[in-house]
């Protein structure tokens, strides 16, 4: 069964998390001072009088935060319970981003409002210690409610799934048990496969919605991580929450507070390891988090957003290292770091652009270090524990404009090394065991930045462990896993690019006609965005079928103005235009035969495809 594995909402049901927060045996009434309450009515008109209204009870998008059908829902339960669905659901675009201090500051406000009057004990703003306070009983309009000084019994204990949960092993990491995903693509070869078998054609159709959860505002590309029950989501805003799998209820929350001057940016995965989930954050760290409570073990800086860098990956997590890669345009160029698993210091770093002095310098069209830049790993990482190798893969640059044209200087190439490659790192060294380069000198953005994913193939009579990857193009290249050695292509027949490929080294032939730079318009399929781009593939081992989503788009390469640097530094920028021929379907599904190398079945549509592809043993 083949389903979409969404990266910007939980694809798998979820009423808002359960709001409802049983009453419980209460000894402290709350109280709060005046001074509180003037503090509250700021906060409030900042924050909450657009939607609920000045008076609390004259909004025109929110609920009234006054009057009897307030006090009946919130009288006898605990303060901590009406703090944590403030923090945790308000605002319903940003929820939980103003602060605990501001949270905190509404409650004295929603008591004044409903006719307490402050006193001279302040209200505490620690969560903890509001779980022993409650609002008054206030009587509902009309009789009824509770009488003064009852008190009501608690409701039976709640179950947590995070008290049973277990520590993540190199084994489990090794061999995912069969409900969980623990990795970007579930797995370390990166296949997207779960093995489960429940769901199948025959009753996917009496599926029901089971709960929703809503994401922050925002572009969310993260894939959750799913372990012993609970579901770990990394959103857009820097937030991680921990989430009930089997009730959407939240179960804690982080909240990364940015510098000034850092925005906000897409992440795309998370791992875990041991008792604490890895997470990057938008300038530019790693924070370790203990799964249990959210709380910060350590927070290590990987890379200074002052000098371009940003991380829009995910972490791989392998013999205790945490490797991650940046991305930017910072001068010299990006960067895989590994961090020690335990201590969140720095082990090894290998940079993606080859250095003047080392393997691969001179291929840089002569150019010095400072002038270099690109090499983003925007994608996650994949793991073989057979070789003990981690695969990266380093995009392209921006910066073509001096690498278009060869100089003539001995030994001197204009390949732009590791750009566009296949990287095989040593986790415990960060040492180059090899690498491939898919595309020498990419000239139009058309990556090859995506998952690597490690499998058995049939190869010169024999099984054989390779790595598999697609660029933009939808070229499937094959490698050996042990030593990077070329096995085959696959060309889905959908660019217009790449005239030929060596059959013995993989080396790829361009249309030198396609070259932008030299003032003409030129038309390229497929778009920059890729025919596939950073929505992953799935495998499925038994059948040896790759499901491919793809987009039918193609692009002009414009040359700009005199004097404008355009979108690549060769002076061009691009416009999407259909592919020639185009029957007005845009979106398409492909099921590739990777033993065969055929095409199983295609399937198409008018929306272009804007997921990844999940498949089920089912």
């Amino acid at each position: 069964m083949i389903g979409s594995l969404l990266g910007v909402a939980i694809w798998f049901g979820a009423p808002a998390p359960s709001t409802r927060i049983e009453a419980q045996s209460q000894t402290t009434p709350l109280s709060y001072t005046a001074g509180q309450g003037e503090q509250g009515e700021v906060a409030y008109v900042e924050h909450c009088a657009s939607c609920h209204g000045r008076n609390l009870d004259d909004g025109a998008y929110g609920p009234p935060l006054k009057g009897n059908d307030f006090r009946q829902k919130w009288g006898s339960r605990s303060a901590e319970g009406l703090f944590t669905y403030t923090s945790t659901k308000m605002p319903p675009a940003q929820p939980g981003t103003l602060g605990d201090a501001t949270y905190a500051q509404l409650l004295p406000v929603l008591l004044q409002e409903n006719g307490s009057q402050p006193g001279a004990r302040e209200l505490p703003g620690d969560p903890e210690a509001l779980k022993a306070m409650s609002p008054p009983n206030w009587p509902r309009a009309g009789g009824g409610g509770l009488a003064p000084r009852v008190i009501v019994p608690p409701g039976p204990p709640r179950i947590n799934p995070l008290d049973r949960i277990r520590p993540v092993t190199e084994a489990m990491l090794n061999k995912v048990p069969d409900g969980e995903w623990l990795t970007w693509r579930r797995t370390y070869d990166a296949f997207g496969f779960s093995p489960l078998k429940k769901i199948t054609k025959a009753n996917i159709n009496d599926l029901r919605v089971a709960w929703t959860w809503s994401l922050p505002n925002g572009p969310n590309e993260s894939t959750p991580i799913v372990h012993d029950g609970v579901l770990f989501i990394h959103s857009y805003g820097d937030k991680v929450q921990a989430l009930d799998a089997a009730t959407g209820d939240l179960l804690w929350q982080y909240s990364r507070r940015l510098p000034a001057g850092v925005a906000a940016s897409i992440k795309r995965g998370i791992s875990i390891y041991g008792t604490r989930l890895y997470v990057p954050t938008s300038d530019a760290h790693i924070v370790a988090l203990d799964v249990k409570t959210g709380k910060v073990v350590w927070d290590q800086a990987v890379a200074d957003p002052k000098k371009g860098y940003r991380m829009t990956g995910g972490p791989l997590v392998a013999r205790g290292k945490v490797m991650i890669g940046t991305t930017g345009r910072a001068e010299g160029g990006n960067y895989i770091a590994a961090l020690d698993a335990e201590t969140g210091k720095e082990a090894w770093r290998f940079y993606t652009i080859a250095r003047p002095d080392e393997q691969g310098g001179k291929s840089w069209n002569g150019l010095p270090l400072e002038k270099r830049n690109g090499g983003s790993v925007w994608i996650p990482g994949s793991y073989d524990p057979v070789q003990n190798l981690a695969f990266f893969a380093p995009g392209n640059t921006y910066d073509t404009g001096p690498l278009r044209t060869l100089l003539s200087q001995p030994g001197v190439t204009n390949d732009a090394l590791y750009l566009d490659s296949t990287l095989a790192l040593d986790p415990d060294t960060g040492r180059l065991a090899w690498y491939f380069q898919h595309q020498a000198n990419g000239q139009w953005d058309l990556d090859w930045a995506f998952e690597r994913m490690v499998l058995q193939l049939p190869v010169n009579g024999g099984l054989q462990s390779v790595v598999v990857t697609a660029g933009k193009q939808m070229i499937f290249d094959i490698v050996v896993t042990e030593t990077g050695k070329y096995v085959s292509s696959i060309d889905l027949g959908l660019q217009n690019l790449v005239t030929s490929i060596d059959a013995r080294t993989g080396a790829k032939t361009t249309d030198p006609n396609l070259l932008p730079g030299d003032g003409q318009t030129k038309m390229v399929c497929p778009h920059v965005s890729g025919g596939r781009g950073w929505m992953p593939t799935s495998y499925e081992p038994a059948t040896r079928i790759l499901y491919v989503p793809i987009v039918e788009a193609c692009m002009d390469l414009v040359p700009v103005a005199e004097g404008e640097r355009g979108s690549l530094s060769t002076g061009v920028r691009w416009t999407v235009r259909p592919r020639p021929g185009s029957d007005g379907q845009y979106g398409r599904l492909q099921a590739l035969n990777l033993e065969t190398k055929k095409t199983a079945w295609v399937e198409r549509q008018r929306a272009p495809l804007t997921t990844g592809t999940l498949v089920t043993a089912g």
